[in-house]
């Protein structure tokens, strides 16, 4: 599971013309669901938006995470995250989980993060999007469930 986090001061989606999903504070998150992905993806993905210190504090330092703030979180399905570019000029997306797949591995993120107390609206799971956004900072983190940091031995 890939997502660009977006910190925000106000974001929206909108789909056929109509708004479907606005937010102030928060974070914009661009989610994509890969083929294998299972629980531990989900579990990585809720922790991590939920708790990830990058609002400022009192200082201005990255010492507070959405909930701390007070923000929202707006999260819409981006299947071409998965997107392969390196070979040819046609991204491929073998990588991307079916539909099916990708579209309960998100509303469970988008209910699990709800469950956490966090506001959160979304946009339609596989249709036609325009999302605007006014980031804050820029403040802009990929997270890939697949890849979490690995732990450095400082004694060594």
């Amino acid at each position: 599971m890939k997502a660009i986090i977006q910190r925000v001061t106000r974001a929206s989606v909108e789909v056929d013309g109509q708004i479907v999903g606005r937010i102030g504070l928060g974070l914009l998150v661009l989610l994509g669901v890969a083929k294998g992905d299972e629980e531990r993806d989900v579990s990585y993905m809720v922790e991590k938006l939920h708790t990830l210190r990058i609002f400022g504090d009192a200082q201005g330092k990255m010492n507070r995470s959405l909930i701390d703030a007070g923000g929202a979180l707006l999260i819409v399905s981006q299947f071409t995250l998965l997107g392969e570019t390196g070979k040819g000029r046609r991204p491929g997306f073998d990588l991307a989980a079916s539909p099916e797949a990708a579209r309960a591995l998100y509303g469970e993120v988008v209910r699990r993060v709800r469950c956490a107390g966090v506001q959160v609206e979304t946009g339609i799971f596989g249709a036609h999007m325009q999302v605007e956004l006014l980031n804050d900072g820029p403040v802009t983190f990929i997270l890939d469930s697949r890849r979490p940091a690995e732990h450095v031995d400082l004694k060594s």
